[in-house]
């Protein structure tokens, strides 16, 4: 799949993303305080950045690109052990820059990282 135009992304961005991205977060975080809610809120995790500027991850438009990806077994540990509370902190010190003009650029390349920082998932492949 062909990623957007530039100008899609940052209207989407402007007038949705900034507030769907916490949101999204929010949402994803109350699932996984859930046994049975977690697949799903790691798979909203994974589609941040989706939600933050209409970005798509590299494997839709081209599958090779998502065998790069480390085993589940090696993401569930870090997930358990470092992911659910390191991925917390880091979503809401994003937020916090969020709010912020001049933190804006580190805010939205936080949020691109979110699934990496969260479960090792590598969006980009």
């Amino acid at each position: 799949m062909k990623q957007r135009s530039l100008l899609v992304r940052i209207l989407w961005f402007l007038f949705i993303g900034w507030w769907a991205t916490p949101a999204v977060v929010n949402i994803a975080w109350f699932l996984n305080a859930t046994i049975i809610g977690l697949p799903l809120g790691i798979k909203l995790i994974n589609l941040v950045p989706t939600v933050l500027s209409l970005k798509e991850p590299r494997s839709l438009g081209n599958p090779d690109a998502a065998t790069g990806q480390r085993s589940l077994l090696v993401r569930g540990v870090y997930f358990l052990f470092v992911g659910w509370w390191l991925s917390w902190f880091w979503a809401n010190v994003a937020a916090f820059f969020a709010v912020t003009i001049v933190g804006l650029p580190i805010a939205y390349w936080m949020f691109n990282r979110l699934p990496a920082v969260t479960s090792l998932y590598r969006f980009d492949g």
